[in-house]
């Protein structure tokens, strides 16, 4: 299945609390098992003033519908084409 990396602008995302992450994410969990199985939350990736998911998906189109029925920014959706790491380099 297709994997994603989703950039959501979210202003002190850096600051949000332990409790405020934890609602999130549970709206986000919610809201994927409406959705069904197809669409995947792998994790994601706190900065300042962003979040960076990575989800596994048949299409944007999903990711997008996560995104309008969570009430999360989707701004950038970027269809991951190859993955490396260290061992690329053996």
């Amino acid at each position: 299945m297709p994997k994603y990396v989703i950039e959501r602008e979210i202003p002190g995302a850096g600051k949000l609390s332990p409790e405020q992450l934890q609602a999130i994410s549970q709206t986000s969990c919610g809201v994927l098992s409406k959705l069904g199985s197809e669409i995947q939350w792998v994790h994601s990736y706190v900065t300042d003033d962003k979040i960076y998911c990575v989800y596994n998906s048949p299409n944007e189109e999903l990711i997008l519908e996560h995104a309008k029925q969570g009430g999360f920014p989707a701004n950038t959706i970027s269809k991951v084409s190859a993955i490396i790491d260290p061992v690329t380099a053996e």
